[in-house]
């Protein structure tokens, strides 16, 4: 287990062994969504990886914790700090509370992880839970003098820092440009890269969620939250620090500046961030108008998992492109996928050696940079192989303990390819083929073939039988 796991580091930017602060013991976070509206399948891409990532190291034995936050307050529209609050804009387009938006989209959310098969992580916790750790942070920060109070809002002093892009390569104009899409000019702030820690009025004076502080009443800046949650639950150490690339800079970057300087010491040795999902017009975003759903791609005809698939045929390292015409081809995969192993004969012995042999082969594609491409290509292998159905059955509900796929369910009624009806002609159809087979008629098996044919089934003849599928 020790010393086989192999990560992209975002800190370092080079792939370097996981070794945790605790041997055998994985603390793990990952921002969780800003509910004000569903998430699309661009932010569900990061979920799916991140639920590989803590699947991919309990199945190498590790012992995970995994906590996530809620954002139900104080996420701005520019990911900085300008714009307005995203759940009261959520609130105004709906004509509800910022509470009961939060309770929807919430729940929304968690609907959609169990669609796609996404672990509910070990602690779960909305932001507006935390109040009294955001306030005693800040009073910890403006003690140490690395925050300060100017216009009424308390500001982190980014000119403290020694580094304060210690995530990212680039220049602090250019990412200021390519992040934000709005850059106000802030007068309180001493720094251009300073942010807030807490708001008051004057920042937002019909602001619906206030609380008292020392301050003066307000709420507290989008990016102190993650530091708090997580130190609430997994202390002042922690291993893996998940999320999207496009959270790198501000957000975690942020996280990494108050954390630290609220601590004294480094905080998280490992970053995994996954690649945006775009599509031909660029990266998915709410903000571009209608969005790309679960419930959207449901409707037109695709199980979750189909998404699911899609995703995990890609290094989560990639941009990954969204079309529909792919979206076919890896339905198609995935329901032939899933016949396939779901009618593999559960009987006999399995094969232990043979087992072991395969198991090892999909650990080491999952240890490679969670290469979830090649793990696949090992089930495929698997179902290749020299070795009975038992074996091949008991691979496959292994391996799916990280892939999430359901191979070894049947697919559900509504999702096969054809109705009880054609299933049982073409049954029967095989089975007069293979009589006529058996008697020597090639011409009648020939022509059994093309009745098939015409009707858009597709046969072909393997080592365990004869395999079908619709090809229209």
């Amino acid at each position: 287990m020790e010393d086989r796991v192999s990560l992209y580091n975002t800190l370092t930017r080079r792939v370097e062994t996981f070794v945790p602060n605790e041997p055998g013991k994985v603390l793990m976070y990952t921002c969780g969504p800003t509910v004000y509206h569903f998430a699309h399948i661009g932010n569900l891409r990061s979920y799916i990886e991140e639920d590989v990532l803590e699947k991919t190291l309990r199945y190498l034995g590790y012992d995970v914790k995994r906590v996530m936050n809620i954002t139900d307050v104080g996420h701005l529209s520019d990911d900085g700090d300008n714009g307005e609050d995203k759940m009261v804009k959520g609130a105004q387009r709906e004509h509800k509370t910022v509470m009961e938006i939060a309770k929807f989209y919430t729940d929304a959310f968690f609907a959609d992880c169990r669609k796609l098969n996404i672990k509910m992580p070990d602690v779960v916790e909305p932001a507006t839970n935390c109040i009294p750790e955001f306030i005693h942070m800040i009073e910890v920060l403006l003690e140490k003098g690395y925050a300060y109070r100017a216009g009424e809002n308390v500001y982190f002093d980014t000119s403290k820092l020694k580094e304060y892009y210690v995530l990212t390569n680039h220049s602090e104009e250019s990412l200021l440009e390519g992040v934000r899409d709005d850059v106000d000019v802030d007068e309180n702030k001493k720094n251009k890269n300073d942010f807030v820690l807490w708001f008051t009025k004057s920042k937002f004076e019909d602001q619906a969620l206030k609380w008292d502080s020392p301050w003066g009443v307000g709420y507290p800046g989008w990016h102190i939250e993650c530091s708090c949650i997580s130190m609430k639950h997994l202390g002042e150490y922690m291993d893996i620090h998940c999320g999207g690339v496009d959270n790198i800079f501000p957000h975690h970057t942020n996280e990494i500046a108050q954390s630290e300087s609220y601590l004294g010491h480094k905080w998280c040795n490992y970053w995994f961030h996954v690649n945006h999902l775009n599509d031909k017009n660029g990266k998915m975003s709410k903000s571009k108008g209608g969005i790309l759903t679960v419930s959207v791609i449901e409707e037109k005809g695709y199980h979750p998992l189909v998404y699911r698939m899609f995703c995990l045929q890609s290094h989560y390292r990639k941009p990954l492109e969204f079309s529909y015409d792919v979206m076919d081809q890896v339905k198609a995969a995935y329901e032939k996928l899933r016949r396939r192993v779901s009618s593999l004969a559960a009987d006999g012995a399995v094969d232990e050696a043979v087992f072991a042999q395969y198991r090892t082969q999909f650990e080491d594609a999952l240890a490679n940079d969670i290469n979830t491409a090649s793990a696949i290509t090992v089930l495929y292998d698997v179902l290749k192989a020299d070795t009975n159905d038992a074996t091949k059955k008991a691979l496959a509900k292994s391996f799916d303990e990280v892939l999430g796929l359901d191979l070894t369910e049947p697919l559900p009624q509504k999702e096969e390819s054809a109705d009880s009806e054609l299933a049982a002609w073409v049954a029967e159809m095989i089975g007069k083929r293979a009589e006529a087979k058996k008697a020597k008629d090639f011409a009648a098996a020939d022509a059994i073939r093309e009745e098939l044919a015409a009707r858009g089934v597709q046969i072909k003849d393997t080592r365990e039988g004869v395999v079908w599928e619709l090809t229209k």
